[in-house]
């Protein structure tokens, strides 16, 4: 039988990936501080971190991690089995509060939740009608991937583009419908139009759904994320995602909304019914970060006067920053050669700092994604800043 052979076409593609400048490497990082990261014995200043209120390293989330474990690490089930512990039901109860929703249910991973989410709402098996998910174009991958995988009707709408989302739901007006947005873009950095979404789903009676997992702990009162920011309810929003293995320092996921939302979720969410449960140290650990995020406002002002400080210095040396108010600062430099080249000279200089290239991002809007952290100092920005003066970047290429 000559059929073709699935590792060889692999193999293939990652060859083609390597030669187009888009192959993906690891770096084990041999040991951390807040800001910084050792890699094969050197130091490096860390602007490729989502840590961004420097907590993955508090010394007090430490120890609330290293107490709770003493009475055991894994959870030993999934949440329905035996999994659940009094410290995940703690932590849902605090996410909830915090995010002014009726009830929060734990996910392991941001990607789980999505695609939990999305498989109990929108496959609807033995309806006449497909069930229609309407996306931003730059939402992250586990949002696109959970509508296809649901089997929704998947439409994109431009990248904040409300009236062209408008469009997308009246082409469809008898389908139960999702409209679906990051509330930080991941490589963008900017922020969606939450308000209009939302008056836009109610007119539609479409049911509206956040990922806020690049907002929560940054944005709005308390760092209660992008939605309370925006001044949105549960009512508004009924669909909030977010991770807590960026601003809060720790992992794993939750979806926060109505009680007829979560006990839907634990009813047909696969990627909640069939995985095993966070570790409950690592619940405990996160219920500390909460406080800390909310008691701490010191942090945020502090990111704030960082991302002024960086947004200030990059426009008096004329580099080409995207438009975000946010600590994800992309440098678009285009080409994703001129982005490796980029990211390795300033790694030769003593900083990581992502090389962002398709398929991550379209075709021709290669970047570094500089990322701030509460953890920096003025003094690291500004030796970024001398750093980045020197790279090559296309208003450079333009002047030759």
């Amino acid at each position: 039988m000559n059929r073709p052979d699935l590792l060889d076409g692999l193999a293939h593609a990652t060859a083609e990936r390597r030669q187009q400048g888009l192959y993906r490497q690891l770096a084990a990082v041999q040991r951390a501080a807040p800001g910084r990261a050792v890699i094969d014995g050197r130091q490096y200043l860390l602007f490729a971190s989502n840590d961004y209120l420097g907590l993955a390293h508090h010394p007090l989330l430490i120890r609330r991690l290293r107490d709770a474990a003493e009475q055991g690490v894994g959870a030993g089930a999934a949440h329905l089995v035996s999994g659940h512990h009094r410290e995940h039901a703690r932590l849902e109860a605090m996410l909830a509060e915090w995010t002014g929703r009726e009830r929060a249910l734990l996910f392991s991973s941001g990607i789980m939740a999505n695609l939990g989410v999305m498989q109990a709402l929108l496959d609807r098996p033995g309806t006449r009608q497909a069930s229609l998910c309407v996306q931003d174009k730059l939402n992250h991958a586990s949002l696109i991937d959970g509508a296809r995988a649901s089997g929704a009707t998947l439409r994109r709408y431009p990248h904040g583009d409300v009236a062209a989302a408008a469009r997308q739901l009246e082409s469809a007006p008898e389908a139960p419908a999702l409209l679906a947005t990051d509330g930080v873009f991941s490589m963008d950095g900017d922020l969606a139009p939450l308000p209009e979404l939302a008056a836009l789903c109610e007119r539609q009676g479409a049911t509206l759904m956040v990922d806020d997992a690049h907002g929560l702990g940054v944005l709005g009162p308390e760092g209660g994320g992008s939605l309370a920011a925006a001044g949105l309810s549960q009512a508004q929003a009924p669909v909030l995602m977010g991770t807590l293995g960026k601003a809060l320092g720790t992992a794993g996921a939750f979806v926060a909304g109505s009680a007829a939302l979560i006990d839907g979720l634990v009813q047909f969410a696969r990627s909640f019914i069939y995985t095993t449960a966070l570790p409950p140290a690592l619940a405990s650990a996160t219920c500390t970060a909460i406080e800390l995020v909310r008691q701490e406002s010191w942090r945020r002002e502090h990111l704030a006067a960082l991302i002024a400080r960086f947004r200030h210095g990059a426009a008096q040396l004329d580099l080409p920053l995207m438009d975000s108010p946010t600590p994800i600062q992309p440098l678009r430099l285009g080409s994703s050669h001129a982005v490796l080249e980029a990211s390795q000279m300033l790694r030769d200089t003593g900083f990581l700092v992502g090389a962002i290239r398709p398929p991550t991002v379209p075709a021709g809007q290669a970047r570094l994604r500089i990322t701030l952290s509460a953890a920096h100092q003025p003094d690291d920005v500004d030796r970024l800043l001398d750093a980045l003066a020197r790279i090559p970047h296309p208003s450079d290429t333009c002047a030759n």
